[in-house]
Protein backbone atom coordinates (compact mmCIF):
# COMPACT_ATOMS: atom_id res chain seq x y z
CA UNK A 1 0.00 0.00 0.00
CA UNK A 2 1.40 3.40 -0.93
CA UNK A 3 2.34 5.90 1.75
CA UNK A 4 -0.40 8.28 0.51
CA UNK A 5 -3.06 5.56 0.81
CA UNK A 6 -1.83 4.65 4.30
CA UNK A 7 -2.00 8.28 5.39
CA UNK A 8 -5.52 8.57 3.97
CA UNK A 9 -6.61 5.40 5.76
CA UNK A 10 -5.15 6.62 9.06
CA UNK A 11 -6.93 9.97 8.65
CA UNK A 12 -10.20 8.20 7.92
CA UNK A 13 -9.84 5.89 10.93
CA UNK A 14 -8.84 8.73 13.21
CA UNK A 15 -11.82 10.85 12.21
CA UNK A 16 -14.48 8.15 12.06
CA UNK A 17 -15.73 8.91 15.58
CA UNK A 18 -16.27 12.58 14.74
CA UNK A 19 -17.96 11.71 11.43
CA UNK A 20 -20.34 9.30 13.18
CA UNK A 21 -21.52 11.95 15.64
CA UNK A 22 -24.77 13.87 15.23
CA UNK A 23 -23.96 17.05 13.23
CA UNK A 24 -26.38 18.91 15.54
CA UNK A 25 -23.59 18.94 18.12
CA UNK A 26 -21.38 21.03 15.79
CA UNK A 27 -23.94 23.85 15.57
CA UNK A 28 -22.95 26.97 17.47
CA UNK A 29 -19.27 26.08 17.25
CA UNK A 30 -16.99 29.00 18.13
CA UNK A 31 -13.28 29.66 17.74
CA UNK A 32 -12.86 30.16 21.50
CA UNK A 33 -10.20 27.81 22.84
CA UNK A 34 -10.06 26.37 26.33
CA UNK A 35 -7.98 23.76 28.12
CA UNK A 36 -10.09 21.13 29.86
CA UNK A 37 -9.07 18.19 32.04
CA UNK A 38 -11.26 15.09 31.80
CA UNK A 39 -11.14 12.35 34.46
CA UNK A 40 -12.50 9.04 33.17
CA UNK A 41 -12.24 5.28 33.36
CA UNK A 42 -9.88 3.75 30.79
CA UNK A 43 -12.61 1.35 29.69
CA UNK A 44 -15.32 3.92 28.95
CA UNK A 45 -15.97 4.30 25.22
CA UNK A 46 -18.59 7.03 25.48
CA UNK A 47 -16.13 9.20 27.41
CA UNK A 48 -13.78 8.95 24.44
CA UNK A 49 -16.65 10.04 22.18
CA UNK A 50 -17.32 13.07 24.39
CA UNK A 51 -13.63 13.98 24.31
CA UNK A 52 -13.74 13.89 20.49
CA UNK A 53 -16.79 16.18 20.67
CA UNK A 54 -14.79 18.63 22.81
CA UNK A 55 -11.86 18.53 20.39
CA UNK A 56 -14.24 19.26 17.49
CA UNK A 57 -15.11 22.44 19.42
CA UNK A 58 -11.46 23.49 19.80
CA UNK A 59 -10.99 22.36 23.40
CA UNK A 60 -7.47 21.25 24.26
CA UNK A 61 -8.17 18.08 26.24
CA UNK A 62 -6.00 16.61 28.96
CA UNK A 63 -7.39 13.06 29.07
CA UNK A 64 -6.72 11.52 32.50
CA UNK A 65 -7.63 7.87 32.97
CA UNK A 66 -8.21 6.95 36.59
CA UNK A 67 -9.12 3.88 38.61
CA UNK A 68 -11.76 5.71 40.68
CA UNK A 69 -13.72 8.52 39.03
CA UNK A 70 -15.81 8.91 42.20
CA UNK A 71 -12.78 10.35 44.00
CA UNK A 72 -12.84 13.30 41.58
CA UNK A 73 -16.61 13.71 41.86
CA UNK A 74 -16.14 14.10 45.62
CA UNK A 75 -13.14 16.40 45.21
CA UNK A 76 -15.14 18.73 42.92
CA UNK A 77 -18.35 18.49 44.99
CA UNK A 78 -20.52 16.86 42.33
CA UNK A 79 -23.93 16.04 43.87
CA UNK A 80 -24.79 12.33 43.71
CA UNK A 81 -27.97 13.03 41.71
CA UNK A 82 -25.86 14.80 39.03
CA UNK A 83 -23.36 11.95 38.59
CA UNK A 84 -22.44 10.49 35.23
CA UNK A 85 -19.49 8.57 33.82
CA UNK A 86 -16.81 11.29 33.70
CA UNK A 87 -15.90 14.54 35.42
CA UNK A 88 -14.03 17.46 33.88
CA UNK A 89 -12.75 20.88 34.90
CA UNK A 90 -12.22 23.94 32.72
CA UNK A 91 -11.31 27.38 34.11
CA UNK A 92 -12.71 26.37 37.52
CA UNK A 93 -16.02 25.19 36.04
CA UNK A 94 -16.83 21.55 36.80
CA UNK A 95 -18.47 19.54 34.03
CA UNK A 96 -20.23 16.28 34.83
CA UNK A 97 -21.30 13.92 32.08
CA UNK A 98 -22.19 14.48 28.45
CA UNK A 99 -22.64 18.27 28.49
CA UNK A 100 -22.63 19.78 24.98
CA UNK A 101 -19.50 21.86 24.29
CA UNK A 102 -21.68 24.77 23.17
CA UNK A 103 -23.16 25.02 26.68
CA UNK A 104 -19.73 24.86 28.31
CA UNK A 105 -18.45 27.70 26.14
CA UNK A 106 -21.60 29.75 26.76
CA UNK A 107 -21.16 29.52 30.55
CA UNK A 108 -17.44 30.30 30.29
CA UNK A 109 -18.32 33.45 28.33
CA UNK A 110 -20.97 34.64 30.81
CA UNK A 111 -20.53 36.51 34.04
CA UNK A 112 -22.27 34.03 36.33
CA UNK A 113 -21.85 32.17 39.58
CA UNK A 114 -22.32 28.75 37.97
CA UNK A 115 -19.75 26.30 39.34
CA UNK A 116 -21.05 23.08 37.75
CA UNK A 117 -22.83 21.96 34.58
CA UNK A 118 -24.20 18.43 34.55
CA UNK A 119 -26.05 15.96 32.39
CA UNK A 120 -26.89 13.22 34.90
CA UNK A 121 -26.70 9.57 33.90
CA UNK A 122 -25.92 8.87 30.25
CA UNK A 123 -28.84 9.86 28.00
CA UNK A 124 -28.73 8.33 24.54
CA UNK A 125 -28.10 10.90 21.81
CA UNK A 126 -26.01 13.29 23.88
CA UNK A 127 -22.47 14.14 22.66
CA UNK A 128 -20.47 10.93 22.97
CA UNK A 129 -23.65 8.87 23.25
CA UNK A 130 -24.75 9.69 19.70
CA UNK A 131 -23.60 6.63 17.80
CA UNK A 132 -25.36 5.95 14.50
CA UNK A 133 -28.81 4.50 15.09
CA UNK A 134 -28.89 5.44 18.79
CA UNK A 135 -32.21 6.92 19.95
CA UNK A 136 -32.19 10.59 20.88
CA UNK A 137 -33.56 10.95 24.39
CA UNK A 138 -34.75 14.31 25.66
CA UNK A 139 -32.38 15.62 28.33
CA UNK A 140 -31.56 18.61 30.50
CA UNK A 141 -28.29 20.32 31.26
CA UNK A 142 -28.38 21.40 34.91
CA UNK A 143 -26.39 24.22 36.45
CA UNK A 144 -25.35 24.45 40.09
CA UNK A 145 -24.27 27.80 41.50
CA UNK A 146 -21.78 28.56 44.27
CA UNK A 147 -24.59 28.35 46.86
CA UNK A 148 -25.45 24.84 45.55
CA UNK A 149 -28.74 25.94 44.00
CA UNK A 150 -29.56 23.75 41.01
CA UNK A 151 -31.71 24.62 38.02
CA UNK A 152 -32.20 23.62 34.42
CA UNK A 153 -29.68 25.51 32.31
CA UNK A 154 -30.91 24.20 28.96
CA UNK A 155 -33.31 21.54 27.72
CA UNK A 156 -32.82 19.47 24.58
CA UNK A 157 -35.87 18.14 22.75
CA UNK A 158 -36.19 17.05 19.12
CA UNK A 159 -32.54 17.65 18.31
Amino acid sequence: MSMLKKAGLLLLLGCSTAWAANPFWLEGRTDDRYEITVYRSATCGCCKGWIEHLRAHDFSVKDVTVDDVNKFKQQFDVPAQAASCHTAVVNGLVIEGHVPAQDIKRVLGEQSDIRLLAVPAMPSGTPGMDTPGAPKQDFNVYSVDRDNNAKIYRSYRDY
